[in-house]
């Protein structure tokens, strides 16, 4: 008993002791922007304890050790303060950081906004996530200046083609470098998970990227990905689902099968008469060729016996029928190719992540899935994504850290549904455009009923060759069915991506990092093929399949340290050096053959082993090694100057021609800092900047590498044969270089209610990469070699406003915008000032982007007939209606077809808890080469009936209407209008579209902390909204050239969402 009582007593004392040793503290939690008070406001004591939650009128009251002087508020949205501890303490909380104190991530490391003295733009986590799209580059249309953004291909899981302050080379590779956590990333961009990516930063001038050497010449994209944070854990849970459609529907092409056999007559009978026939027989003869003028028994309409099908008139006889029983009994009726191939494919995305840290140790780890379904069947994009980043300090010298991110990727593509595959018998797209409203899509018996394969439970479609409706033969396109190949084709890439680095800093004495990282890539892909043995042009063949499979490697090392030293408080120094290996290796191997076992399986040896079925593979290699360094230099946040230098070594130059040394300075002075502004208040940065730099180029795109020794493909059966060319190289070719200016301001004024910069560039680039042409009596048909310069330059803007912020409302507008010239200073001797390529132009003194075509010259009032500009022998030009006598005397320059003008803007809103937001793009001053145009402007010739016309081809020139630009529609002529290329289809490339819209509203934090949860955020979302152009059917931003109407249209989203934080 007395032994328990002296235990009792010592946990009183204890206790005693304990509560002797705590603290009580109260206080409140205000907005500094208005003193409203900030209910759920979390307080949490600095060295350990439990913390607290504000209450509806934002006090707190909060029990602490004796021994904790400090506590960390904070609530959503503000900046968090640490502040001591007091009692009855006021603790303001501001709105948002000022952007003037963003750190955004630079070439090699990070730099204060209001310091940084190159040309960059940013793009944030929250920007990326709310788009709807599969790889984050396609999130920058629009957003910020000088970079423009093309999508030739809407197939989900395609990459985006990115083009920063224009075309720096002709022949070279165009596309920016991308950098991921600081490694060079060599894969498909795609296969990152936009989720998991927390900003991304466009360098655009030589002081933002000639660090980067060899691969920045045009522009840099710094990807960085999300990392841990001190703080509790917190696990975010994204779900969404939407339906992907097709945006532009296609052009404005003849629906009604009435107005195209109208249409088509008359043609014929026009065709007619230009051979001398009265309108009489002329009427009747053009009848009795419609019978079989689409093909064979693909006349779809009954007439009674005795009467016409087109009157004297033009026009359809009211007593026909639409359908007709062939001789071999099928029924044969137009179907809607359109509604019949399009559908709505299902987006779904789920992402989970988890992130927490203290200040020795952070972790951020997700997993992801995505299924992008596509617009026509056997199209979509599925992605499991995982990610895991750590980072641990081990001792107070040594920080440790790794980043590993492994995808799985199954991409189902089609086939022949790109821009350069529309004349295809396999590409829906251009078929579907092009092919006349009479034909069927599928096969019929004699009662219309659409036929089913008994063993597959398919369709069957109609081919349009008379393999399956007997004694049928479809003029145009016979043989194609992409509909069906869908169906019964499949076409699949499975990639493995891998892409990790590891890091080690060091830090022996104060205020020098010295960081030695590994970084790791790879991408083993997979691509399977199977064309199926029943239906269509591989049916005969017994089918075939196809299998490859390419792996692609990449190991980057680098070895940096970084210095800073302050002296006397107001200069600011830093120091860089570094050394950097780049090694890729490409491998390949591929097989395919005839004539299939399995119906369903892609494997080779599912093949007939005859001599069809070939195999083979290649290897290709490529390295760099670079040593770098850079010098910053600050006077008291006033003065700002920066030297960078890099020395490059490319793999694909001979020893003698291998090095190149690449520079850059840049200036800056914040004049905002100066007395004479210092009682001018309301301007809060004022910069003033320029740079100048130079970068190189060594991606001349050839199929081989090295460009300076000669290639040879070896090849025999039984014994090696004599090894054929396969590309010729060149000793003396070296970087193409890039010297780049850029001088401007940024600006913030009234507390970044606006901000905003100011730039003007100038790049030129000289020794331009080119693989020449030459006669193949040189036994090689180009060699590559450094030939002349191309000059870019323009102006720059982007503006911020925000003219409404509260604590429970902020209105923010943006907008974006580049003026941008091209011009070609300087081309090879050889080629005495210009390079004239198909229907292109290189002059010296001219854009890169310039036509060479024949002059359109209207219709001949009298015939109808369409003329050009022709030289006669005295150079004096006339009119004339052969092509060809144009094409070959008076071709003309048409002058830069380039967008003069291209940006975008938006605006957002957040109110109590709801959010929208709307984002547009733009671009001015351009033309473009509508070949999907001119495709459906065709003269009706007789072998392109069954083909379509665009409706403005129904404005041709008659007898009554001699007022037009429309040639006549005659069966008989020369030429075929739309197959012969004019300036005539030279079409704006203007457009404005409607990027994104989001809407969303994020619950109180009074019920969500009910249910323990952080955050819950309801959404939906659009992407691709809309899009106004001069034409209908056009999409400007499928390319910078030219349109085909053959290439996978670009997807419309529309979305719904959740998203919590626990």
């Amino acid at each position: 008993m007395k032994k328990l009582f002296l235990l009792l007593t010592a946990v009183l004392m204890a206790v005693i002791c304990a509560l002797a040793q705590t603290q009580n503290i109260s206080g409140t939690v205000v907005s500094a922007l208005d003193g409203e008070p900030l209910p759920g406001a979390t307080v949490m004591p600095v060295g350990g304890g439990q913390g607290t939650a504000t209450d509806i009128d934002g006090k707190f009251t909060l029990t602490l050790p004796a021994n904790v002087h400090k506590v960390v508020v904070s609530y959503v949205g503000m900046v968090s303060q640490t502040v001591p501890v007091k009692n009855g303490m006021t603790v303001q909380l501001s709105e948002h950081e000022n952007s003037l104190d963003e750190v955004m991530v630079v070439a090699y490391g990070t730099a204060k906004k209001s310091a940084y003295t190159g040309s960059a733009s940013v793009i944030k986590a929250d920007e990326i996530e709310g788009r709807m799209v599969t790889d984050a580059v396609s999130a920058l249309s629009g957003t910020m200046a000088g970079v423009q953004v093309t999508q030739s291909n809407g197939q989900p899981g395609s990459s985006p083609t990115v083009r920063i302050r224009g075309i720096g080379t002709i022949f070279g590779s165009a596309t920016p470098l991308y950098v991921v956590d600081g490694m060079p990333f060599d894969g498909d961009i795609a296969t990152i998970n936009t989720m998991d990516i927390e900003s991304m930063t466009v360098l655009k001038d030589a002081a933002a990227a000639a660090l980067y050497g060899a691969r920045g010449a045009n522009g840099v994209i710094l990807i960085t990905t999300k990392r841990g944070k001190v703080g509790e854990a917190k696990i975010t849970l994204d779900a969404r689902w939407g339906s992907n459609t097709r945006q532009i529907k296609g052009y404005d092409v003849i629906k009604d099968p009435k107005m195209y056999y109208e249409t088509a007559y008359g043609a014929l009978r026009n065709g007619y008469k230009t051979n001398g026939y009265d309108d009489y027989n002329s009427s009747l003869m053009a009848n009795a060729a419609l019978n079989d003028a689409f093909g064979r028994q693909y006349n779809i309409w009954n007439v009674p016996a005795g009467q016409l099908l087109i009157g004297l008139n033009g026009k359809l006889n009211p007593n026909a029928t639409l359908g007709r029983v062939t001789p071999n009994g099928n029924y044969i009726t137009p179907d809607d190719w359109y509604d019949e191939t399009f559908i709505h494919g299902l987006r779904q995305e789920y992402n989970l992540s988890v992130t927490g840290g203290t200040d020795r140790f952070n972790f951020y780890g997700s997993v992801g899935y995505l299924s992008d379904e596509g617009i026509i069947k056997g199209s979509g994009y599925q992605r499991l994504s995982s990610r895991i980043g750590a980072e641990y300090q081990a001792k107070k010298w040594l920080k440790l850290g790794t980043s590993i991110s492994y995808n799985y990727v199954n991409s189902q593509s089609p086939s022949g549904q790109e821009a350069g595959e529309s004349i295809s018998s396999g590409n829906a797209f251009a078929m579907i455009d092009n092919m006349a409203p009479i034909y069927p899509i599928y096969l019929r018996d004699s009662k219309g009923n659409i036929m089913y394969d008994a063993n597959l439970g398919h369709p069957i479609y109609d081919y349009g060759d008379g393999k399956y409706a007997l004694g049928t033969y479809r003029n145009y396109m016979a043989g194609g069915n992409p509909t069906s190949g869908f169906i019964y084709d499949k076409q699949e890439s499975l990639m493995d991506v891998l892409d990790a680095k590891w890091y080690a800093t060091i830090t022996p004495i104060e205020n020098l990092n010295v960081t030695g990282t590994i970084g790791y890539f790879l991408d083993n892909t997979r691509h399977h093929t199977v064309h199926n043995r029943f239906y269509g042009s591989t049916a005969q063949l017994g089918g075939a399949a196809q299998q490859q499979q390419n792996r692609l490697r990449g190991l980057n090392i680098q070895a940096i340290a970084n210095y800073r030293k302050t002296f006397a408080d107001i200069h600011h120094t830093s120091y860089m050096v570094g050394y950097e290996s780049y090694e890729q290796n490409v491998e390949s191997l591929f097989g395919f053959g005839y004539n299939l076992y399995n119906p369903n399986s892609w494997a080779v040896n599912n093949t007939l082993n005859d001599d069809r079925r070939q195999t083979g593979g290649g290897s290709t290699g490529y390295a760099t090694r670079g040593i770098f360094g850079r010098v910053n230099y600050d006077y008291d946040s006033k003065y700002f100057a920066e030297v960078s230098y890099r020395r490059d070594a490319s793999s694909k130059f001979a020893p003698d021609h291998r090095w190149g040394n690449f520079f850059s300075f840049s200036l800056g002075w914040d004049a905002a800092k100066e007395l004479f502004l210092q009682d001018v208040t309301w301007i809060d940065l004022l910069k003033v900047k320029a740079s100048y730099g130079q970068q190189g180029n060594d991606n001349l795109g050839l199929a081989y590498t090295p460009y300076y020794v000669d290639i040879y493909s070896i090849e025999g059966t039984d014994a090696w044969a004599d090894g054929n060319l396969a590309q010729k190289g060149n000793p003396d070719i070296t970087w193409e270089t890039s010297n780049a200016w850029n001088a401007g301001v940024d600006f913030s004024f009234f507390q970044d209610r606006i901000a905003g910069s100011f730039d003007y560039f100038l790049r030129q680039t000289s020794d331009m990469l080119y693989n020449k042409p030459v006669a193949p009596t040189n036994g090689y048909s180009s060699i590559p070699m450094n030939v002349g310069s191309i000059r870019n330059s323009g102006i720059e803007i982007e503006l911020t406003g925000r003219p409404i912020v509260t604590r429970n409302l902020t209105w923010e507008i943006n907008f974006n915008g580049t003026w941008l010239k091209n011009r070609i200073i300087k081309l090879h001797p050889d080629v005495k000032g210009e390079i004239i390529s198909g229907l292109r132009i290189l002059r010296e003194g001219q854009s890169v982007y310039n036509y060479y075509l024949p002059e359109y010259a209207g219709v001949d009032p009298e015939t109808g007939a369409a003329l050009y500009w022709a030289l006669d022998d005295n150079g004096v030009e006339y009119k004339t209606d052969n092509y060809d006598i144009a094409y070959d005397t008076d071709r003309k320059m048409t002058g830069n077809t380039m967008p003069t003008f291209y940006g975008g803007f938006g605006t957002s809103l957040q109110a109590y808890g709801f959010d929208v937001s709307v984002q547009f793009g733009f671009q001015l001053g351009g033309k473009m080469y509508d070949y999907g145009y001119a495709s459906l402007m065709h003269s009706g010739k007789t072998q392109a009936l069954g083909k379509n016309w665009h409706v403005d081809a129904l404005e041709q020139w008659t007898p009554a209407n001699r007022n037009t630009d429309i040639p006549q529609l005659n069966s008989q002529n020369t030429y075929d209008f739309g197959d012969k290329e004019s300036d005539f289809f030279l079409v704006s490339s203007n457009y404005l579209s409607l990027n994104n819209i989001t809407l969303g509203y994020t619950l109180p934090s009074k019920w969500t902390k009910k249910l323990f949860l952080e955050t819950v955020r309801i959404y939906g979302a659009a992407d691709n909204v809309a899009i106004w152009t001069r034409r209908k059917g056009l999409d400007p931003r499928t390319s910078m050239l030219s349109m085909s109407n053959g290439a996978y249209s670009l997807m419309r989203n529309i979305s719904g969402g959740i998203r919590v934080v626990f």
